[in-house]
């Protein structure tokens, strides 16, 4: 069953994690220009997680009767995951920022980098194992990042300054780092709650998470005031006023599965194999942006990219080998005799 959900997670973070960006991007090309409304629908969706807890609930209500519990969060649960929402709010703002300014093939490489603060934290904070294969990877991806920091003037939109394109590259990169201190995070939650941690717990966490992000970005867009804004962009767009808001729906829907994907393959792994599969799905996202967007690809950014698919295989090929060598050893352990001595 958690083999799974592991498979369950990590499609839902992939269609998230390459849909996600595309799609907040469209807005941005088109006409939208409202950074705190790109941040409220990455985590604005969180109603959608209602419709698996009503069905769990009901799982729970056919086996338990009425003594089945609505709620399985704890108190102490529930703070950490809406502290955790709190910051993943922000970290919304920082990343829908640097999509607004950069190439998507830009920030994706650059969020690439979050691999390497992920490893960081998961180590300071889950006392995560590395292997010389899982080091090597996360190196591999941080030079790839670096690299391409070297030389961003080159892929700048037309008409925007060079403050704002630097200042979108750095707040993609706080972005990555934030993040990279979530995910492990989430896991430390994991391990100190003092319950039983089934995936309903995590679907309920995922919706506390959400939820606070949600009222952080809600804030920003009061004090920005765009929901006055919202019918007016509508009318401006450039795919037209109907697909404006279809764009904002599809938006909310696909982000949500980021996020669920995210923490669900945090529940069935570890935050460093969900970093992991971002990671290794950024030549997906580099792909599909130069398809549909006709983005540049120049040669720092094929260098990043080659550094970067290395340092996948290197962590995969060391995990493979690493299975293997657990596998040999407990078969090894099961068909050595057992020596029964008597008194």
């Amino acid at each position: 069953m958690k083999r799974v959900l592991l498979l369950l997670n990590a499609a839902l973070l992939a269609v998230g994690n390459c849909g996600g960006p595309l799609i907040m991007r469209l807005y941005f090309l088109h006409g939208g220009n409202r950074v705190w409304l790109s941040s409220w629908l990455e985590t604005g969706g969180w109603p959608i997680n209602f419709v698996p807890l009503l069905l769990t609930y009901l799982r729970r209500r056919t086996a338990h009767g009425p003594a089945a519990r609505l709620i399985l969060l704890k108190p102490p649960v529930f703070l950490a995951a809406a502290v955790i929402g709190l910051l993943t709010g922000f970290d919304d703002y920082l990343y829908a920022y640097g999509v607004a300014r950069l190439p998507i093939s830009t920030s994706a490489l650059i969020i690439a980098s979050q691999l390497g603060f992920t490893a960081l934290f998961a180590y300071l904070l889950v006392r995560q194992k590395f292997t010389s294969y899982s080091i090597n990877a996360v190196f591999l991806l941080t030079i790839g990042a670096a690299v391409l920091a070297m030389h961003t003037s080159g892929d700048r939109p037309k008409g925007e300054s060079n403050k704002e394109y630097y200042l979108g590259f750095f707040m993609t990169l706080g972005a990555a780092v934030l993040y990279g201190f979530v995910l492990p995070l989430v896991e430390l939650t994991y391990k100190k709650a003092k319950q039983a941690i089934t995936y309903t717990l995590v679907l309920e966490i995922q919706l506390v998470m959400c939820f606070f992000a949600t009222v952080v970005c809600t804030i920003g867009m009061v004090v920005n005031n765009d929901f006055k804004a919202i019918p007016r962009e509508a009318k401006e767009f450039g795919l037209g006023e109907t697909k404006y808001y279809v764009v904002l729906v599809c938006s909310a829907i696909i982000w949500q599965c980021f996020f669920l994907g995210a923490i669900g393959v945090i529940f069935s792994a570890s935050s460093l194999l969900s970093a992991i599969i971002i990671a290794v799905l950024l030549p997906v996202t580099e792909v599909l942006a130069v398809i549909f967007y006709k983005e540049k690809f120049k040669a720092e950014k094929g260098v990043s990219l080659v550094l970067s698919l290395w340092g996948f295989v290197s962590y995969f090929y060391g995990e493979l080998k690493h299975n293997n060598k657990k596998s040999k050893t407990q078969t090894t352990e099961t068909e050595m005799p057992q020596i029964i001595t008597t008194p």
